[in-house]
């Protein structure tokens, strides 16, 4: 084999199975103890190389990673899929150009995986607001030490499952002389990993309950984009599941809900403006006598247009609605729309939503929601806003119809285990409620006690406790991401002036014996 595809090999194969291991243990595969090579692999691929060929690393290990993650964005259109992935990816291959270097330092499986929570946090923030989706840590919600989450959010528990793949690989890369000595380092540091969440006291029972319905009214499975954005009755479905509840509740087959919480699109118009769905949903309070939150199309001022929860109350009508702050790009509005609004698909996107600013829960007697609206459960902020606001449930309102119209490739699970973590985050019972499905009822320690699965008509209903209390997570806010990018930041200032001083050989790692890339190839 010749020396330039030899050490092309090196770096690419391992960057593509990392990038299918990691894939693997996302939903709807779901194998979560897979995360941790992910990381490791990739480390594997970069140390020793060049910046160009740890470039080359980050980008292969993101086009296959989201690829594949992300494949059901291909339900509105090859374009879209094609081109988040490759931003993805070329994000990661940039990140990884300094990732040698930081594999050079002494402790470096605490740099490396600190590198993982910097990385995440420019996705999750650039370009146009950013794309959270595929942290690490939203691939954890089984795993036992998944109440990492309860201490520092989502940003801790990617730093312990990307330094439990550092330490994997610490482990097989030491030399004979050392390697004893390394694996009980590395075995020691894995199971307090797993261990320190386990012995954290539980937190206290919630002194109230309250008894949730989420309605789940389906929609016709259309297969075209076109045909998804013209469907119909989409209202009525979920007025008749909540007609069947009504029903059940009147016989005693089922216990009156304390709220009904319907999802994102439930109305395609504003409740408020248009009698039809007025009554429809005056009605459906009627029937039970219950406050019920509803996904609406809301018109403010001027041209201003809401994708909002919007919450009616029994006697009183429409009282109070929540705004979606992040909103879509190219789904809910559209960049430079005077020259990108004509083009294919996004023509059925006819208007642009103002993002709302209140932060304030939805209050249904004894019940604070925290409105959450489908992509924000993936921004750390905008659930931690919502919480500390005062609320003692979770909603996430959602609709997945149209990235489950033609191949169904885990969207719907991948949103719901986000969710999942967010329960452990904060200590919350979680109620998703989706058009067409996923929707779930989790408890506060990430379990889903009930769920209804996609293209059904559903209604869960379950008496949930109303958490109070305040996780450490919750108090820190976005210290863990700061302290823990700022590590990485800190390695790789360290290892510059280790390459200045030129202090001698690597201590981590990237000292290997294989034969560097060829000029050409790698420098």
């Amino acid at each position: 084999m010749r020396p330039r595809t030899s050490a092309a090999l090196r770096t690419l194969a391992p960057a593509t199975a990392g990038a299918l291991l990691l894939y693997a243990a996302f939903p709807p595969l779901d194998l979560w103890f897979l995360a941790p090579l992910g990381p490791a692999l990739l480390a594997l691929a970069v140390r020793g190389r060049s910046k160009r060929a740890a470039f080359m690393a980050g980008t292969v290990f993101g086009l296959v990673f989201f690829g594949l993650l992300i494949v059901w964005l291909a339900n509105l259109g090859s374009l879209p899929w094609l081109a988040l992935t490759v931003v993805q990816a070329l994000i990661l291959g940039l990140a990884a150009i300094p990732l040698p270097q930081l594999l050079t330092l002494p402790g470096w499986p605490v740099f490396a995986a600190a590198w993982w929570v910097a990385v995440e946090a420019v996705r999750g923030r650039a370009p146009l607001g950013g794309f959270p989706w595929g942290r690490l840590a939203f691939s954890q919600a089984d795993a036992p030490y998944a109440a990492w989450a309860a201490l520092g959010g989502a940003p801790l528990l990617t730093f312990v499952t990307a330094l439990l793949g550092s330490l994997v690989l610490y482990a097989a890369t030491a030399s004979a002389d050392r390697r004893r000595k390394v694996l009980a380092a590395a075995c020691a540091g894995a199971a307090a990993l797993v261990a320190v969440p386990l012995a954290v006291p539980d937190p206290a029972p919630a002194k109230q309950t309250a008894v949730v319905a989420v309605v789940q009214g389906n929609v016709p499975r259309t297969r075209s984009l076109a045909e998804q954005a013209r469907v119909q009755g989409v209202a009525d479905n979920h007025a008749r599941e909540t007609a069947r509840l009504a029903d059940a509740v009147r016989r005693g087959d089922a216990e009156r809900p304390d709220v009904v919480i319907w999802p994102e699109n439930a109305l395609d118009g504003d409740p408020t403006r248009e009698p039809v769905l007025g009554s429809l949903v005056a009605d459906s309070v009627r029937a039970l006598d219950r406050p019920l939150l509803t996904g609406a199309i809301l018109r403010g001022p001027g041209n201003t247009s809401y994708n909002a929860g919007q919450l009616w109350l029994p006697g009183q009508g429409p009282v109070d609605f929540y705004a979606k702050r992040q909103l879509v790009p190219f789904g809910e509005y559209i960049p430079a729309r005077g020259l990108l609004g004509g083009l294919g698909s996004l023509q059925l996107i006819p208007r642009d939503f103002t993002p709302g600013t209140s932060t304030k829960p939805l209050v249904a007697g004894r019940v604070r929601m925290a409105d959450v609206i489908c992509y924000e459960i993936a921004y750390d902020g905008r659930v931690r806003d919502s919480v500390r606001a005062g609320a003692n449930l979770l909603v996430v309102q959602t609709n997945n119809a149209t990235y489950e119209r033609v191949f169904q490739a885990g969207q719907s699970d991948q949103q719901l285990a986000m969710a999942r973590i967010r329960a452990v985050e904060f200590n919350r019972a979680v109620a998703v409620s989706s058009t067409s499905g996923v929707s779930a009822l989790v408890a506060p320690d990430g379990r889903v006690t009930d769920r209804a699965d996609t293209w059904r008509s559903a209604t869960l209903l379950r008496r949930i406790p109303l958490m109070e209390g305040r996780t450490v997570a919750e108090r820190l806010g976005a210290w863990p991401e700061a302290l823990l990018a700022g590590t990485a930041v800190a390695g790789l200032a360290a290892g510059l002036r280790r390459r200045r001083r030129g202090s001698g050989p690597p201590a981590g790692p990237a000292h290997t014996d294989e034969a560097p890339l060829p000029a050409a190839a790698g420098h």
